[in-house]
């Protein structure tokens, strides 16, 4: 299959000043939703600005022509990196599994880094962080991919601070974002940094998307994220937790239920699950309180009793830390009540 990705009708546009270049760069097996969500996301912009004032979009690759995708959908770029000169408003590197092979190549990701150096910002989508830090451009800064490659991306580039709960993050002129979808959130954020909130939910709504999920907003269930244990009285401990979050979870009273020692208790669980007993008491109180946040009109102050945190101050400053907002704001993005 052929398909040619190019902005709407920009022919009759005039070359303004005003109109931002975005340039994404693509590879041999790149994801192909990486580069078209987030590309019809700034395509899309141009209905709510005036003429000339949208994005100019480009794809580019280490050379010019059609570039297959993971999944054998064969993109054209329309020149090659080297020839991609002069200033740039936005670079866009796009994830996929041909990122292993990418960053070995050393001139393209020589011209990510020169690339980056004359762009107002510089952005990763997926596993195309791995190319920013390969190019060191995320060094000292904090970023984050899909929730798989997380752990691979701290592991190869240390001076990286990685941030596995995010879908995407902002850290001065560099932007990442988590796998797929997360990349159209990314430009869904840079569009209303550019042309404000009203065009930002206008093209949401034209997409049928969310208005915007906030960067803080997890990649997937907390839950999901511990282990599940092999032992069958862990695995009724984490069955009571669940139907008594307003109880006391505290150690001594789910070592007692194991029928284990505090201290084996302890160890045993965080051995099997990959977190300590009272962080996986917080994750499991955090996602049932997103799960009413979003299903019930029950006052935050009911649902902060309810799921065991006490008072609404204290889920507020949960939600704030393991989220990156507070249970207002994911009530209004994602409440489905009513």
């Amino acid at each position: 299959m052929f398909v040619s990705l190019l902005p709407n009708d920009t022919a009759g546009h005039d070359a303004a000043v005003t109109q931002r270049r975005v340039v994404f760069l693509v590879y041999p097996r790149f994801q192909v939703l990486d580069l078209a969500g987030p590309h019809e996301v700034f395509a899309q912009t141009e209905r709510w600005v005036p003429e000339g004032e949208g994005y100019d979009i480009e794809i580019v690759a280490g050379r010019a022509g059609a570039v297959r995708s993971c999944h054998g959908i064969d993109v054209t770029a329309g020149s090659g990196a080297q020839q991609c000169q002069g200033p740039l408003d936005t670079l866009v590197v796009v994830g996929g599994p041909g990122d292993r092979e990418a960053v070995d190549d050393e001139e393209l990701v020589g011209w990510i880094k020169a690339a980056a150096g004359r762009a107002r910002r510089v952005a990763s989508v997926c596993t195309g962080a791995f190319l920013l830090a390969r190019a060191g451009l995320l060094d000292g800064r904090r970023a984050v991919t899909h929730w798989a490659a997380c752990e691979r991306l701290a592991h190869e580039h240390p001076a990286v601070t990685v941030t596995p709960d995010q879908i995407f993050v902002h850290d001065g002129e560099v932007w990442t974002s988590a796998g797929i979808t997360a990349g159209m959130d990314l430009a869904l954020a840079m569009v209303e940094e550019d042309h404000g909130p009203e065009v930002s939910r206008a093209v949401a709504r034209m997409l049928v998307m969310f208005v915007q999920r906030p960067g803080g907003q997890a990649q997937f269930s907390t839950q999901l994220a511990a282990q599940a244990p092999t032992r069958k009285p862990l695995r009724d401990v984490q069955a009571w937790v669940t139907d008594h979050l307003a109880d006391d979870l505290t150690v001594p009273v789910l070592a007692e239920r194991a029928g284990m020692s505090e201290r084996n208790f302890t160890r045993v669980f965080r051995a099997e699950t990959g977190l300590t007993p009272a962080a996986y008491v917080e994750t499991v109180r955090v996602e049932a309180a997103r799960a009413l946040l979003e299903t019930t009109d029950t006052t935050i102050d009911a649902i902060a009793r309810a799921c065991g945190f006490g008072f609404a101050e204290t889920l507020h400053r949960r939600f704030k830390h393991t989220l990156g907002v507070t249970p207002g704001q994911y009530r209004h993005h994602f409440s489905r009540a009513g």
